[in-house]
This record gives structure tokens, sequence and C-alpha cells, in this order.
């Protein structure tokens, strides 16, 4: 959903300290087929361990029930720490304890597209219209974290182009030598 080039999220994963299990899934992938992968992942010996499952969701009941009951069907219990927090208190303490991290994907059906690329920073907060959750808890838009105190060291990465496909709009991001910059992106909007 984040449209985030694997090799970043790898980056991401190791700048964090945190081991990053891929699990491959097709575009426009069916629910079926992502519940079955996850299952499979959740058999391999780098999850057959697990016990538990954390996840960052805010207040979205159908989504926390759907989790529930995909982790009990492996043998998993889920953890949702953040669960019914006041999301704009999370998104000023994000900011207050040094994260940072640029918007990646928007629904320009809930925000407008020209979010895609932003920094998720106080102006954007402010920005916002107030339908739109400050956390994008309803899917209005989806944010990649470069930096923070959870890093080694900021990611590397650069604002590449702009696109448009299946409905959304995504901001791709590259690595580069320096950390994640304010380089204007290139808007492209791929044919349909």
């Amino acid at each position: 959903m984040h449209g985030v080039r694997r090799q970043l999220v790898r980056s991401q994963a190791a700048a964090a300290g945190v081991p990053l299990v891929e699990v491959e899934i097709p575009p426009r992938c069916s629910n079926d087929v992502y519940e079955a992968r996850m299952s499979a992942a959740f058999a391999t010996p780098h999850l057959r361990d697990v016990e538990e499952v954390a996840f960052g969701d805010l207040f979205l009941e159908d989504v926390h029930a759907y989790r529930e009951s995909r982790l009990a069907a492996v043998g998993k219990r889920g953890q949702f720490p953040l669960w019914g927090r006041d999301t704009r208190e999370l998104a000023q303490r994000f900011l207050a304890d040094g994260f940072r991290a640029i918007v990646v994907c928007v629904d320009p059906r809930l925000l407008d597209r020209s979010f895609a690329g932003r920094e998720y920073d106080e102006p954007l907060l402010a920005d916002l219209p107030p339908n739109v959750d400050p956390c994008g808890e309803n899917g209005e838009f989806h944010t990649f974290g470069y930096a923070g105190p959870i890093f080694g060291s900021p990611l590397r990465c650069r604002r590449g182009a702009i696109v448009e496909r299946d409905g959304f709009v995504f901001c791709d991001l590259l690595e580069q030598r320096d950390s994640c910059d304010k380089t204007p992106a290139l808007s492209v909007r791929e044919p349909d």
C-alpha cells in the first residue's frame, strides 16, 4: 500500500535493528491469496516461534477484529499498543520525539494529491482538512519513516516521481548519499 521500494524497507528495518521477513504478494492481491501467504509465512522457521504480532492500529474496529481473527487462525495473538489513543496527540508526540517521515501514498478521494511527497511535519498537520485523521488512520495517506530515535542513523533517500496508479497517488523514494531531502518531486501520471 505504501509503494516504497523494497531496498528502502530493508534499509529501514536494518537502521531500526529489526529483522525483516518479506512476504511477496501479487499486485491487486485478493484476500484469499494474502491470507494464504501470511499463514505460510508464519509457518516458516523465521516466524514459527513468534507468539505475538504488534500493530499500530488506532481505532478501526473492523481492521482490529480482522487482524485478531487471522492471527488466531495461525495460533498467534495481536498486540495493539496504540489502540484508542488520540491521533492528534500521537501525531504531535511522533514529531516531538524527533521522528521524520514523508507522505508516500495519498488516496485522492480523501486527501488532495498535492500531499504526496510532503514531509510529515507541523505545517502538513496544519494543512490537513478537518475530516482527515492526522495519522491517516482512515487510509487518507501513508508515510515512510526515515529518521528518529529508533534508527541508528537517518535513511538516505530522495523524492522521485509522483505517480498515479490503481486510484492512489504515490511519491517514489530513491536511495541517495545524504539523508532524505526536500527535493521537489517530479509530477508524472502513469497511463491507465
